[in-house]
C-alpha cells in the first residue's frame, strides 16, 4: 500500500471507541447494501478500528481494511488480530488483485480530492465490481461549522472557512463525478439523520475535540476552551435537549459499479 501526507486528526481510539461508537454502529445497515457473499474480495476503506470490517469478515468474504490514520489501525489489529489492516491513502492506495467490491462508511468527507479517491477506487475494482459508501453530504454539521466559523471570527482568527477539513457533496455533484471516473451510479441517497452524542453535557465538546480539531489547531489550550463555549452558546437553543446533544447530520449513500 502507498502512502503519502495530508493533513488529519490525531485521532484519540479510545474516545473515539467509548464515546463515538455510533459511527460504526449507524454504519451497520450499510452493509446490507454491500450484501457481502462468501469469497468475495473486500476492501473496507477508511477502517477505522475495524468493527464493520469484522462484520463484512463475517459474511464469509476475504476483507481486508485500510485507513489513513495509523492510530486506527494499531487498534484494529489488536481488535482483530486475525484480519489484514494497512495503513493507506484514500486517494494513493494499490491492491494486489482486482477486487469485488469498496466499502467505505463515514470517510470520504475527509477526502477533498475526492476524483483521485473515486480514481483509485475504480482501479481497484474488477469490472462489474461494486462501490458502497456512506459519508457526510451537502448541509452535513452545518450549523455545528456556522458555529465554529463564528466562535473563531470572534477572536480575530482570519478566514476561518478556510479551516473546514470537510468535503460535502451533493448527489449531483458526487455522481457525476463517479460517472466521469466510468461508474455507473444505481443507488442515491442524501437523508437527514440527527445523531445523539454521547457524554451529556460534554457531547458536543468531546464531538469537536474528536471530529473538529483542524478548527481549534492554531488555538492555545485557553483560546479552544472559548471556541467550545461559544459553540456550546450559539448552539444549546436548537441542537440540546435534556441534557443531551445531538449533531445535526445528513448523510450521502452511494451504490456504483464499474463499468
Amino acid at each position: 500500500m502507498n502512502n503519502i501526507s495530508i493533513p488529519t486528526n490525531n485521532w484519540n481510539t479510545a474516545l473515539y471507541e467509548d464515546k463515538h461508537a455510533f459511527v460504526w454502529r449507524y454504519g451497520e445497515d450499510l452493509l446490507t447494501l454491500l450484501n457481502p457473499q462468501p469469497g468475495e474480495d473486500i476492501l473496507d476503506l477508511g477502517c477505522g478500528t475495524g468493527q464493520l470490517t469484522e462484520k463484512i469478515a463475517n459474511s464469509g468474504a476475504v476483507v481486508r481494511g485500510i485507513d489513513y490514520a495509523a492510530e486506527m489501525i494499531e487498534k484494529a489489529r489488536q481488535n482483530y488480530p486475525q484480519l489484514r489492516f494497512d495503513v493507506a491513502d484514500a486517494t494513493n492506495f494499490q491492491v494486489e488483485q482486482p477486487l469485488d467490491a469498496v466499502f467505505s462508511n463515514a470517510v470520504l468527507h475527509w477526502v477533498k480530492p475526492a476524483a483521485d479517491a473515486i480514481a483509485c477506487v475504480h482501479q481497484a475494482l474488477k469490472p462489474g465490481g461494486r462501490f458502497v459508501a456512506e459519508f457526510g453530504g451537502k448541509g452535513n454539521v452545518q450549523a455545528i461549522a456556522t458555529a465554529l466559523e463564528n466562535a473563531l471570527d470572534a477572536i480575530a482568527i482570519p478566514e476561518p472557512q478556510a479551516l473546514n477539513p470537510w468535503y460535502f457533496p451533493s448527489i449531483g455533484e458526487y455522481a457525476t463525478l463517479l460517472e466521469q471516473q466510468g461508474f455507473d451510479v444505481i443507488h442515491s441517497n442524501l437523508f437527514s439523520r440527527p445523531t445523539p452524542l454521547a457524554g451529556e453535557e460534554a457531547g458536543i465538546a468531546n464531538w469537536i475535540q474528536m471530529f473538529a480539531s483542524p478548527f481549534l489547531v492554531e488555538l492555545s489550550a485557553e483560546q479552544q476552551k472559548q471556541v467550545i463555549r461559544a459553540v456550546e452558546e450559539q448552539l444549546k437553543p436548537t441542537l440540546y435537549r435534556q441534557g443531551n446533544w445531538t449533531a445535526d447530520y445528513r448523510r450521502i449513500r452511494i451504490v456504483a459499479i464499474k463499468l
